[in-house]
């Protein structure tokens, strides 16, 4: 029986005096653009608080261009806080929209978003408020469609058994297809399952349930999905790439939020894709290729954005902003566009090896935060296994710009972990801390040096599908934490604080980053044990976890620490970036020997596979040989 859709907000607004900023949950921000009238209705879901949620680019993209679309209407939703939650559930309050306040189960469909591995339990929260049921095996006509996207999705097999369809890529042409074919197949009578067998048809759509699990042949533990008997289904789903990215909106913010976000400020993609190719790097692989944005357009739509929400900082977004071809060109128009108006222009991590004095002087702007670098590694040989392309000398010179320019703070990241990393490397990442500091002291006047800040970030390695180091175990709990002591006791000067991921959620993002399908019972058993928002330290618990897992027969370490052969057919395989499993073995093996593969916007082609396979190009608006 189909929910009606309607507006329930009587019902949630006496729980608001009880719960931790109520804020979260109120409707009618200012520029929020769903219709009443239309026939169709989506609800695109964040699965964190609003805070999180509400900044994500993905969402305002997909937000934006489904309500420009004639008939359709979109609404936004995000998980409530434990504590609005279990007051929800008390009072048999169901997940809501925020627009109109209206039961997410009566939407036509429902896009939730996956931004990371984590988010895992919090879908299952999603739907279980929402009253819909958990298996898309157990729905029925009169629930809603789920699907499901965003930057984790490209080892889509621990949420399997949720989700409906997989929309595998950028998602701006592809959800107002998936929808337009659901609304004309649910009008003109189908079922649920004629529906998603429809679905599936269109290119980057891939359906769990139409494709089963084999053990045949050279293969991992999880197996690999294949096409079910008697299932007209590609074998290998590809991403969807925007045919057009210069065509889209650079502004996709509309709405300005009621609370403080995590990122409160105008975001602008400038351009989209990374080809430097480090070999850690998921989204360098899965965003391919590069398509850059003019000068002309970028600055025209910071000044829109900032007209528009009345932010007074904007960030420069991509996965490597300094990387733009007209980069300079187009901080010094802005910075000149915007002077004495007090707004900042950030980027969010600056290149090593494309980050000079004029660099940092146009960085800089009127307000000066902190600089953010990635090493990745601390030793020369480790940036070269992992494909990094910058040196000790890139980092100095690059420090050392930034204070000159009048910056205090940087933050330096890492990664611990690496293929191939030994205790050297560790020492490595804090003699170049140190390094740094001694820097600062040298560039810096006395009297400021009180405000000098060297911090280090060092993550934990996770091995993730659809990269050269995919076959590659994690460190196991005790030798990560060994090397973290060691890190700490190798800094030698007190002003560079170090902070470490935690070894625990780091395990837990292994098993949902390289398991297979099977994996799904764990993050359900997870899921009913407590389990939800396990991206927040102080709501995860391994206990739950492994709780789980042996209820499940299943060994979370195992899963986690256990290197794959370069033969086996791996749990991921059947969804694809263009990118060919001969190009991932030869950076594998060039890893092994510490050999390096340029920049193909750089240099010439490098064989990735991206290109002639999608159908696509680099897009570059300027030169960056």
């Amino acid at each position: 029986m189909r929910v009606p859709y309607e507006n329930r907000f009587g019902d949630l607004e006496p729980l608001l005096p009880r719960v931790e900023k109520p804020s979260r949950y109120i409707d009618h921000e200012w520029g929020t653009l769903s219709s009443p009238e239309a026939a169709y209705r989506a609800c695109l879901i964040y699965p964190d608080v609003y805070e999180v949620g509400l900044p994500n680019q993905g969402i305002a993209i997909l937000y934006a261009t489904l309500n420009a679309q004639e008939g359709i209407s979109c609404e936004r939703g995000y998980v409530p806080w434990v504590d609005m939650a279990d007051l929800m559930r008390e009072a048999g309050v169901p997940l809501l929209s925020l627009e109109g306040a209206a039961p997410v189960a009566s939407f036509d469909v429902v896009g939730i978003h996956i931004p990371h591995e984590m988010a895992a339990t919090n879908v299952l929260e999603t739907l279980d408020l929402a009253g819909i049921p958990l298996h898309s095996h157990d729905r029925d006509d009169g629930d809603p469609l789920i699907i499901a996207g965003g930057p984790s999705v490209y080892n889509p097999e621990p949420l399997a058994p949720f989700i409906d369809a997989f929309l595998i890529g950028e998602g701006e042409e592809h959800i107002v297809e998936v929808c337009r074919a659901h609304e004309r197949l649910r009008d003109g009578g189908a079922t649920r399952a004629e529906i998603l067998r429809e679905l599936a048809r269109i290119p980057g759509t891939y359906v769990p349930s139409l494709y089963t699990v084999s053990h045949e042949g050279p293969c991992t533990e999880h197996g690999y999905a294949v096409p079910a008997d008697g299932e007209d289904v590609p074998s290998t789903v590809h991403k969807r790439v925007v045919a057009d990215f210069a065509a889209t909106d650079p502004v996709p913010q509309s709405v300005v939020p009621f609370a403080q976000l995590v990122h409160d400020r105008l975001s602008i993609e400038v351009l989209r894709g990374c080809a430097r190719g480090c070999r850690f790097c998921q989204a360098g692989m899965t965003y391919r290729p590069v398509r850059e944005r003019t000068p002309d357009q970028i600055v025209s739509a910071v000044v829109r954005g900032l007209e528009k929400t009345g932010y007074d900082e904007v960030s420069l977004t991509s996965l490597s902003t300094t990387d733009h071809s007209c980069c300079r060109e187009m901080l010094n128009r802005l910075n000149a566009r915007l002077a004495d108006t007090g707004t900042r222009v950030s980027i969010p991590s600056q290149r090593l090896d494309s980050f000079g004095v004029d660099m940092a002087a146009s960085v800089a702007g009127e307000k000066k935060g902190g600089l953010t670098f990635a090493p990745e590694a601390g030793s020369q040989r480790l940036r070269d296994v992992i494909n990094k392309n910058v040196t000790e000398e890139d980092l100095e010179r690059a420090t050392r710009a930034g204070f000159e320019a009048g910056w205090r703070r940087v933050k330096l990241y890492f990664m611990m972990g690496l293929p191939g990393e030994t205790d050297d490397d560790i020492v490595a990442i804090a003699q170049l801390a140190d390094r740094t500091y001694e820097i600062a002291r040298e560039v810096v006047p006395p009297a400021q040096r009180g405000g000098v800040s060297v911090s280090v970030s060092c993550s934990v390695f996770i091995p993730k599908a659809s990269t050269p180091f995919q076959w590659c175990a994690q460190l196991d709990d005790a030798e990560v934490k060994r090397r973290q002591q060691l890190l700490i006791r190798s800094v030698r000067n007190r002003a560079v604080r170090v902070h470490y991921h935690d070894a625990d959620t780091s395990l837990i993002e292994a098993v949902l980053s390289r398991g297979g399908r099977d994996v799904a019972a764990i993050v359900e058993g997870a899921w009913r044990r407590g389990a939800r928002f396990d991206a927040w330290t102080e709501q995860f618990s391994l206990e739950r976890w492994e709780q789980a897992a042996e209820e499940a027969s299943m060994n979370l370490r195992a899963v986690a620490h256990a290197p794959y052969a370069i033969d086996a057919r791996l749990p991921w395989e059947h969804v694809s970036t263009g990118a060919s499993r001969g190009f991932f073995e030869r950076e594998y093996r060039r890893a092994l020997n510490a050999q390096t593969t340029p920049d193909c916007t750089r240099t010439s082609c490098t064989g990735c596979g991206i290109c002639p396979t999608l159908g696509v190009d680099n897009v570059l608006v300027g030169d960056r040989s």
